[in-house]
């Protein structure tokens, strides 16, 4: 084969991926569960093979199922296409937008503790930024209505990472590349998802505090959580053992792109890397209340027309760094995500007590493969009902 043909198709699949960043012949599938599988446990199972099984699926998943100190695990497929390993809940992994959660956490976090407000605005806080922006608040950057342009669509920001993925930026310029541009519309008055809201929430963050934004992560999140496994990187590299995300576009095999990107392309809008184990701990506690009062909880359960990206299970509807989902069994709160290789999502109910970490070694997205999107809502929703004790169907 020629020696060009490989390196056209690593061309065409940096493109593809850029175009698709959240800034967002396979191996027979196997499944197993933590503990001897019960019949609700082996429909799951079921259904999580039936996804990875599905032409154009992803090759593993790994779901996690929590209610107080009962833990379900249910895998498909493999972590490792080349060896075959299976999922485990401490293999690491890139959560993509979940990170959001993760800078709403941290901002949330000085709010309760009154070094930040809901209210304070760019121009406050965040001086050296535009002054067409200068009126947009922290409120409107958590729930996406800012009317920022997202620095990730940037025509420049794509030439840069499909020349060279695993270039590093400086993650506090980030927004140099939109910072031209005016807003998008009035701050308030819509809804868009933008991947530079997040980036301006960790800003205002550092910039009250005098604090890099990683080590806030490990005081007011990682810490009083007790995530072990959980950590902002800068390159490309990904801690081990690890889940390997893979492109997947038949009838290509499957192609491994967990180390494709620099997580500094996306710093707090999607670099996290986690585990399962650590990522179910996290959602628990932010969802429950464990970060902040009561008072910051309501703020954030002010729903707005507004669905994360991908679109969780259910009707969507947006708060402050976090989604409401409602499905046919109840409502789970939480936040969704995908990037090159791994499609994600975190919820709980709203107390906490029970929740859904359910990760996909694929990108699966509405642009790419509406179809698969939507089969995949359907087996999280089914998912949601199991962990409710509801109907599944």
């Amino acid at each position: 084969m020629p020696s060009s043909q490989p390196r056209t198709r690593r061309l065409r699949l940096r493109a593809a991926c850029v175009a698709a960043l959240c800034l967002a012949a396979l191996t027979p599938a196997t499944a197993s569960t933590a503990a001897t599988p019960g019949p609700r446990d082996t429909d799951l199972r079921r259904q999580l093979e039936a996804l990875v099984d599905t032409p154009g699926g992803p090759p593993g998943a790994i779901a996690v199922l929590q209610q107080d100190g009962h833990r379900r695990v249910v895998t498909a497929g493999v972590a490792d296409l080349a060896t075959g390993r299976k999922p485990q809940i401490n293999d690491h992994m890139r959560i993509a937008s979940v990170a959001k959660a993760f800078s709403g956490a941290v901002a949330l976090s000085l709010v309760d503790r009154h070094a930040l407000r809901l209210d304070d605005t760019i121009g406050r806080r965040l001086p050296q930024l535009p002054k067409a922006w200068y009126q947009v608040t922290l409120r409107q950057l958590l729930n996406h209505t800012s009317g920022l342009p997202d620095y990730s669509d940037d025509p420049e920001f794509r030439q840069i990472i499909t020349a060279d993925p695993h270039h590093i930026f400086d993650p506090h310029h980030l927004l140099d590349f939109v910072a031209d541009e005016p807003l998008l519309f009035r701050p308030g008055s819509q809804y868009h998802y933008s991947n530079s809201d997040n980036i301006a929430v960790a800003l205002m963050a550092e910039a009250v505090t005098g604090t890099p934004y990683e080590q806030l992560l490990r005081e007011l999140v990682y810490r009083p959580l007790h995530l072990r496994d959980t950590s902002l990187p800068q390159g490309y590299l990904m801690p081990r053992p690890y889940l390997h995300g893979y492109a997947v576009a038949p009838p290509a095999p499957p192609e491994d792109v967990s180390e494709l990107f620099s997580a500094s392309a996306s710093w707090a809008s999607g670099g996290i890397v986690s585990t399962p184990a650590d990522l179910t701990r996290f959602i628990r506690g932010y969802v429950g209340g464990a970060l902040f009062g009561p008072d910051v909880v309501r703020q954030q359960r002010r729903w707005i027309p507004g669905a994360s990206e991908p679109a969780g299970p259910g009707r969507n509807s947006a708060g402050l760094a976090l989604f409401r989902y409602e499905t046919r069994c109840g409502v789970v709160l939480g936040h969704t995500g995908n990037t090159a290789g791994y499609t994600q999502l975190a919820a709980a109910t709203p107390d906490g007590r029970r929740s859904l970490t359910f990760s996909v070694t694929s990108q699966i997205t509405q642009s790419t493969n509406p179809q698969l999107l939507q089969r995949l809502r359907t087996v999280q929703e089914n998912f949601v009902c199991a962990l409710l004790g509801r109907p599944g169907h």
